[in-house]
């Protein structure tokens, strides 16, 4: 099977894409990161390998790539975690029903983390489980561990072009949203030392290359982040403390972390596993990944999504 098109989701149309080897296989909803970084165009040679067991759904959230060029927000439209989590919701919610299933499974990356636990938390009857990867857990201490780590390598490497960029930032919390691009790009620069990088075979697909398919996500892409950061480091992250949401989880939950992750430190995202009490769980740290996903982090995810949560919803 193979879908795409434009859905109705949270009063507005949204891009949703559906692919698989058979109807039969179970839904897997995967949440992507950013916001603003959605990867429909880029599941065929990423997630490929999955269509054999699941149908993988691809969703362009509000305000980023074809949902953004379709339903582009108001002049003073924001977005928001409660917001974005009934869409999520409900978009799952519309899934199951169409294809048949009582429940889908739900899978989130970076932003789409956190997106994913406000969902399973506020309606784990939509879900068999969740699998979390570059898990963000609380922004304030990520924020903080992420910096110190930041000098630490700059330091001991005497990279003086990325200790004055740290110097000029100064620690968190930040309240100009460029200093947030500015530790990222050296977050990349250091990620890039140790981390195998994604083959090159993942392209986007040549529908989402057009140019007006590449403004869209551009604009998106540049809406969303301002939204997550907010103009005074007032955004939807600096509201990010998923302990507060409570650690009790009533569907299974399975973490695949990067052990190089400066952005979302991992063993922040550990200290969380550690916390929760669900009817299964699981962790999988990977010696050769970061923040990004590359081709380790896809074969761990499968694998856990194969091996852990396929035998869940069999024995339904």
């Amino acid at each position: 099977m193979d879908e795409s098109g434009y859905v109705v989701i949270g009063g507005i149309e949204q891009w949703v894409t559906a692919k698989g080897d058979s109807c039969a296989n179970p839904v897997l909803l995967f949440i992507s990161g950013g916001p603003g970084n959605p990867l429909s165009g880029l599941s065929d040679s990423i997630y490929g390998d999955g269509y054999r067991d699941f149908i993988v759904v691809q969703w362009d959230q509000r305000g980023a790539g074809m949902t953004y060029g379709r339903s582009p927000p108001a002049p003073d439209e924001k977005l928001t975690i409660e917001r974005m989590t009934q869409d999520g919701n409900e978009l799952a919610a519309y899934l199951a029903k169409r294809y048949g299933k009582r429940k889908v499974i739900l899978w989130g990356s970076s932003w789409g983390s956190i997106l994913a636990v406000y969902m399973a938390k506020s309606h784990p009857e939509l879900f068999y489980a969740y699998v979390g990867t570059s898990q963000i857990v609380n922004s304030e201490e990520a924020q903080a561990e992420s910096y110190k780590k930041l000098v630490a390598l700059a330091t001991a490497a005497n990279d003086k072009d990325s200790l004055s960029v740290l110097t000029q930032v100064g620690s968190p919390p930040w309240t100009d949203p460029r200093s947030f691009g500015k530790v990222r790009r050296i977050i990349r620069k250091y990620d890039a030392k140790v981390t195998v990088p994604p083959p090159d075979s993942w392209r986007r697909a040549p529908a989402y290359t057009t140019n007006k398919a590449e403004a869209d996500y551009e604009a998106g892409e540049d809406y969303s982040f301002l939204n997550f950061v907010g103009m005074h480091g007032d955004g939807m992250l600096s509201q990010v403390n998923l302990p507060k949401l409570g650690t009790d989880f009533a569907i299974p939950v399975f973490f695949v972390e990067g052990a190089h992750d400066l952005l979302a430190p991992p063993e922040l995202a550990r200290r969380y596993y550690e916390s929760i009490t669900a009817p299964q769980k699981g962790w999988v740290l990977l010696e050769q990944s970061g923040h990004d996903p590359n081709q380790a982090v896809v074969d761990a995810e499968y694998k856990v999504l194969r091996e852990r949560v396929l035998p869940l919803i069999r024995d339904k």
